[in-house]
């Protein structure tokens, strides 16, 4: 998608009234909603140096934009799927 393409579809879209915008297969935000909500706070990031397998990282990128947060959920449900295993070794 070009810039001019994008700078195209953001005029348009400023260029509608909220009469206009179709909220319809928008969900109700109901009670049910509120409870089922989460607030996800994450520790923080930190920058560093990873050495993956090169045919690992294209299959990563090829997934699409995001691909180290991608990676980086991999590893944070690994973590939390072994975190139990990691307390008993550590008793």
């Amino acid at each position: 998608m070009s810039k001019r393409s994008i700078k195209s579809d953001l005029k348009r879209v400023d260029a509608q009234g909220d009469q206009d915008i179709d909220y319809s297969d928008i969900p109700e935000l109901d009670e049910d909603f509120f409870k089922k909500a989460r607030v996800v706070v994450t520790p923080g990031k930190k920058q560093l140096t990873l050495r993956l397998d090169a045919d690992v990282l294209e299959w990563m990128k090829a997934q699409g934009k995001g691909y180290q947060s991608r990676i980086n959920a991999i590893l944070r449900a690994y973590y939390e799927a072994h975190q139990d295993e990691t307390r008993e070794h550590h008793k």
